[in-house]
């Protein structure tokens, strides 16, 4: 109970430096700037090198990939059936199908399970929800969008995004046994603890929420995917089918649960794809989370 608390606290200074004139505008972005060129990278380096590399560590990877093909099948025939626009489809495919498996998932899964689960969830982020943003979710959006299909570097966006270029290289280092020196280790410890504060805070300070919007049907439809369906197809998919248990099991269920991506509803937003239910179901996706993820480490427990 006490880490759930901590979680909901670090989310509420967020929301009431939102409040404070004196708080710089760009307070979040300096926060999450910081997230992805130090603190992500550094996790990558403390955490990945030490992890046991076995065929189990597939499944949570499948997890996010599960999570975003289901989706595209769900939406996509869900907006052929019933004629919905492009732009809608296509919104509720990427937004609804991404989980924020690093940036709200990193310091949940840290305070609920410990550092032993940030090294699953690294894995289930980079190999599977990043790989995921950066190319496939494009092509979605590329497909829905009524705008001028352009060509993009994929390839070129995935090799300079720095939490991916220090994941390649930690998992170097565990291929080949590199160890990292102890006093480096002490380092990334010490940034490594400040993941939940400053993700949490800055997750936050972003948190908009539109009273007048919330009573949107497709709103509440791809929240009710995001944070009941696909956690509940994950669990018992992985439980029942593949016989899934433990550690690796609650982090694949918990991470599936998570609120949709910030990143994924940017793709949509640049795309013009509804871009006022993309920022809402991040707006309300993300508080909203906090509650049933509480219930499924719970269900879990």
């Amino acid at each position: 109970m006490t880490n759930l608390f901590l979680i909901v606290f670090f989310l509420l200074v967020g929301l009431l430096l939102q409040k404070l004139s004196f708080v710089p505008a760009r307070l979040s972005e300096y926060l999450n700037t910081y997230l992805i060129y130090v603190v992500l990278p550094a996790l990558a380096l403390l955490y990945l090198p030490e992890v046991k590399l076995n065929l189990d560590l597939l499944l949570p990877i499948a997890s996010a990939w599960i999570s975003f093909f289901l989706s595209w099948l769900l939406f996509g025939f869900l907006g052929k059936h019933f004629s919905w626009p492009n732009s809608l489809t296509g919104c509720l495919i990427i937004t609804a199908g991404l989980a924020n498996t690093s940036f709200v998932g990193f310091p949940i899964v840290q305070a609920l399970y410990g550092e032993e689960a940030v090294k699953i969830a690294l894995l289930i982020d980079q190999a599977g929800s990043f790989i995921i943003v950066s190319s496939v979710a494009v092509v979605v959006a590329s497909i829905y969008s009524t705008g001028k299909k352009r060509k993009r570097d994929i390839s070129k966006k995935i090799l300079t995004f720095p939490p991916f270029l220090f994941f390649v290289l930690a998992m170097g280092m565990n291929v080949f046994q590199i160890q990292i020196p102890q006093g480096l280790e002490s380092i990334l410890q010490l940034i490594a603890i400040t993941l939940t504060p400053v993700a949490l805070t800055a997750v936050g300070l972003q948190v908009k929420i539109n009273l007048e919007a919330i009573s949107s049907k497709f709103l509440w439809l791809g929240l009710s995917y995001k944070l009941i369906l696909i956690p509940g197809i994950i669990y018992l998919l992985f439980s029942q089918v593949f016989g899934l248990e433990g550690l690796l099991f609650k982090v694949s269920v918990i991470e599936a649960a998570m609120a949709p991506m910030i990143t994924g509803s940017i793709i949509a937003i640049t795309h013009d794809l509804e871009p006022k239910l993309a920022s809402l179901l991040v707006g309300v996706g993300i508080p909203l989370s906090f509650l049933t993820i509480t219930g499924w480490y719970f269900l879990l427990a």
